[in-house]
């Protein structure tokens, strides 16, 4: 029995949002071997939740990049940020205008204004450089606002942040100087562990979170050892699982640094890597 941990966005997602025909038939064939097959994503619980309800998959998930690991109708594992963390790390971003989201146990919260929020950054940086593609800039913006889930909040200090049990915050800036100070400013905590899944995003969690940590933590629930683990991912939040898993692959548009660390490299996202993966790794071989 194998244990295969699948990235979304990058990986097993197509352009539109959804799993592909191909990519679900080769994750149905998979299970249907007896294998396990789990999602390890950043996106929040109930987004996931969704993502998976919608294409007619069954299967235990990991998300908000390991805070909260879920299977058979159970939370295995979850870590939440404290609320003072909270509370603090909220005054920074507000003093220095960042846009974030906060992923809680009802759902993603959002700035009502956030998005005129991120429109400004990039009216300003298309005006400081003609270059700066605010097309891409602008679709990226979107994308956020098409999760599942949403709730709009006009400022942080109107929420029950102790209720709402955060286990991320999520920032995205095309500032890319900006958003290397906060990396760096928060690099220097003790309290909280940063990953990103692309340039542009930083996220933010408790100190023990990461993808590689609830991996094993669901093996060890499964009772499948971390040799019989394969990890497929794309982003630097990928690597923590790559690095326990005893197989891991790459999307082949990972980033460089992902692809010098997996064991294979597959096609592409929107060329149905995950399927072709899944294909060539695990059903051809058993």
């Amino acid at each position: 029995m194998k244990l295969v941990a699948i990235d979304l966005d990058g990986t097993l997602l197509s352009e539109d949002g959804t799993i592909s025909a191909k990519n679900r038939q080769a994750i149905l064939a998979v299970q249907k071997q007896g294998n396990i097959v789990a999602i390890c994503s950043g996106r929040s619980f109930h987004d996931t939740q969704t993502i998976l309800l919608n294409a007619g998959i069954d299967c235990p998930f990991i998300t908000g990049n390991g805070a909260i690991a879920y299977d058979s109708n159970a939370v295995l594992q979850k870590l939440m940020i404290p609320e003072h963390v909270i509370t603090e790390l909220l005054q920074l971003l507000e003093a220095k205008g960042y846009y974030y989201e906060l992923y809680t146990n009802e759902g993603v919260y959002i700035l009502s204004k956030g998005k005129e929020r991120l429109g400004e950054e990039i009216r300003l940086l298309k005006e400081k450089d003609l270059n700066f593609p605010s097309e891409w800039a602008t679709k990226e913006m979107e994308i956020q606002f098409q999760q599942h889930h949403l709730h709009y909040f006009d400022h942080f200090q109107d929420l029950h942040i102790a209720d709402l049990e955060i286990y991320k915050i999520f920032v995205l800036s095309f500032n890319r100087e900006s958003l290397q100070y906060l990396q760096e400013l928060l690099g220097k905590r003790q309290d909280v562990s940063l990953t990103s899944s692309g340039v542009t995003k930083l996220e933010i969690a408790h100190t023990k979170v990461s993808k590689g940590n609830a991996l094993t933590h669901l093996a060890n629930h499964l009772h499948i050892p971390l040799k019989d683990t394969i990890a497929i991912g794309d982003n630097l939040n990928d690597l923590s699982m790559f690095s326990v898993a005893g197989m891991s692959i790459a999307m082949g548009n990972a980033e460089d640094e992902v692809k010098q660390q997996s064991t294979y490299t597959t096609k592409n996202y929107d060329e149905d890597g995950v399927a072709y993966a899944l294909q060539k790794y695990v059903l051809a071989l058993q």
